[in-house]
């Protein structure tokens, strides 16, 4: 028994995790392959950690925020996934992951603001506060350029927006390991399975925050004579 993590927000993630806690995490970081490199990724990773998608009992997927195309890629193969195999399919943010792992190495009562590249010189935010190794969230997820995140005194800033703007959101040095974070989709079952069990709504629904540049035209053009 076994359960698959996937997000695609950024670079294409996979993990395995059994039921032992045994994790088997694969990570393709080239730009704009998402279609071509996910599902073999997939099952690279299933046949490394010696089982198969018969064996999957789950799957959770990133909702983003993040690009279209991308984002769109790896929510649509986990719902074939879960389809096809009859088992749930769990939606957990992927600032979410980004947040809980950083959690693990703060205090708890610690703000933390988590950003992640949005492109066009902007940034998806979230912020958060560290609770028993755990975070909640405050406010966000939201889109904005990078001087418009709303700040907070004392906070710690994580993510790929903080490394693409440090002169903005860099806020000086980081805790050990927090330095170039980025989502682990072992921690995406880790949470899917924590909130299944506390009976929250986890909706396989993309946080895109924005409108995809291409957009289908809103009147017919009239012809000249």
């Amino acid at each position: 028994m076994s359960y698959l993590g996937i997000d695609t927000s950024a670079a294409v993630a996979v993990a395995v995790v059994a039921a032992d806690g045994t994790t088997r995490t694969l990570v393709d970081a080239t730009p704009r392959r998402h279609v071509e490199h996910l599902a073999p990724l997939v099952e690279r990773a299933l046949a490394e950690a010696g089982t198969s998608a018969a064996e999957l009992r789950g799957v959770a997927v990133g909702t983003g925020p993040a690009p279209f195309t991308g984002l769109r890629v790896g929510l649509v193969t986990a719902r074939v996934l879960g389809l096809a195999r009859g088992v749930p399919v769990w939606g957990v943010p992927s600032l979410d992951a980004l947040a809980a792992t950083a959690a693990a190495a703060l205090p708890t009562g610690t703000p933390l603001l988590v950003v992640t590249d949005a492109r066009r010189h902007e940034v998806y935010w979230a912020r958060y506060v560290v609770r028993d190794g755990g975070v909640d969230l405050v406010a966000g997820p939201d889109v904005a350029a990078p001087a418009d995140v709303p700040r907070t005194d004392g906070e710690v800033v994580v993510g790929a927006g903080r490394d693409g703007y440090p002169d903005v959101l860099g806020t000086g040095p980081l805790p050990e390991g927090l330095g170039g974070l980025v989502v682990d989709p072992a921690r995406l079952v880790g949470l899917a399975l924590a909130r299944r069990d506390a009976g929250v709504a986890q909706p396989v629904d993309p946080l895109y925050l924005r409108r995809p540049d291409a957009q289908p035209p809103t009147a017919r053009k009239r012809a000249l004579a």
